[in-house]
């Protein structure tokens, strides 16, 4: 039998799979056997034949477990399952013992197990079980994410919380990400307080780091659903600023930021021309992460030349400029077995943030 325990969150984007994928590189360094299992996994991919949730084929395929995958990701809700569900389709019953099969598989071979439940707390209720049950049919003390702050912190566990009490699940501790690193020592101070009547325990967990919370240029592509041209080690820059190239090309140039992407319309040869000079001196490559092409008109044949010699990332987009922005500025970063780079630097930020010997003990 495994020491379990269960990472609940809040709600999306709080950093569940960044606290999973922290805990599986600590916990590796205790147990001789770790496992990891998400019994909902509501963003379906396909990986080497098998669909999985995303999250699952991270963890599978970084910590190299692809021969659990099909146990790591035993249900996968496709588009319209929940209507089937409701039509009585698809069993509540059958998907329940799919789960709760495949965490007993994994709770017998490994030492300590991760399970990590999907979106806020109640996510899986029309499913016939949703994450307060699973933790506690699992017998898996809580751990809950959540984002940052102190007022918004306390009403959205407080939301959360009230479902695992409803189901008799034990939260034994929150952890908090994204804290402004100035206000660290305060913040956690109060949360604290705030929640010591009811006898949960406060961790730490990540400062708000841009680098973990902004896309590769990779990413953006994929969001775009465009091809990138670029190689890769380009293609896993972070990306802290997308700039609309709408002004002069000098303007421009003044304008750009640290890490930028900028979105230049097809038709303004000479602003393309111009970054994709600058992009080869040392003093902008910090400041030029690549270029989005959008319109609907084709790049002339001499700029698209100076684009592949200059060697800057770059690709087309058929859309305009302002639906482009507005589709990356919608998208939120998530990580992807691809980001390798953002992956390793957060097993590295978890050696100095996470003490994995005090969420250890609040398995009993």
């Amino acid at each position: 039998m495994a020491r379990k325990i269960f990472i609940a969150a809040t709600g999306m984007n709080s950093g569940k799979t960044t606290t999973s994928l922290s805990l599986m590189h600590m916990a590796r360094k205790k147990y001789a056997r770790v496992g990891f299992i998400k019994p909902i996994g509501p963003k379906p991919v396909s990986y080497d034949g098998i669909i999985a949730d995303k999250d699952a084929v991270v963890m599978a395929r970084y910590f190299n477990l692809l021969d659990d995958l099909p146990l790591m990701s035993p249900f996968v809700l496709q588009p319209g399952d929940t209507r089937r569900i409701m039509d009585g389709e698809i069993n509540r019953e059958t998907i329940s013992k799919q789960m709760f099969a495949a965490i007993a598989e994994l709770d017998a071979k490994n030492d300590f197990l991760i399970i990590e439940g999907a979106g806020h707390t109640g996510v899986g209720t029309l499913l016939g079980c949703n994450n307060a049950q699973i933790a506690r049919e699992t017998e898996a003390p809580v751990l809950m994410v959540t984002g940052g702050g102190l007022g918004n912190v306390v009403d959205s566990a407080q939301i959360n919380l009230a479902l695992f009490q409803k189901e008799k699940a034990q939260v034994r501790a929150i952890l908090v990400n994204k804290i402004i690193p100035e206000k660290r020592e305060q913040t956690l101070k109060y949360l604290g307080v705030a929640f010591a009547a009811e006898g949960i325990q406060v961790v730490g967990g990540f400062n708000y780091h841009p680098i973990l919370a902004n896309p590769t240029l990779r990413r953006i592509a994929g969001v775009l659903e465009v091809e990138l041209f670029a190689t890769d080690e380009q293609a896993h820059r972070i990306i802290h600023n997308v700039q609309i190239g709408a002004a002069s090309a000098q303007r421009v140039v003044e304008l750009l930021q640290e890490d930028s992407v900028v979105i230049v319309n097809s038709s303004r040869d000479e602003l393309l021309v111009t970054i994709a000079h600058l992009y080869q001196l040392d003093e902008y490559r910090c400041k030029i992460a690549g270029i989005i092409i959008p319109g609907i008109c084709e790049v002339s044949s001499i700029t698209k030349k100076i684009l592949d010699s200059s060697k800057i990332p770059y690709m087309l987009d058929n859309r305009t400029s302002s639906a482009v922005f507005e589709t990356i500025n919608d998208d939120v970063s998530k990580l992807t077995a691809d980001d390798t780079h953002k992956i390793n630097l957060i097993t590295e930020l978890a050696e100095d943030r996470f003490d994995f010997d005090a969420i250890d003990a609040l398995i009993d």
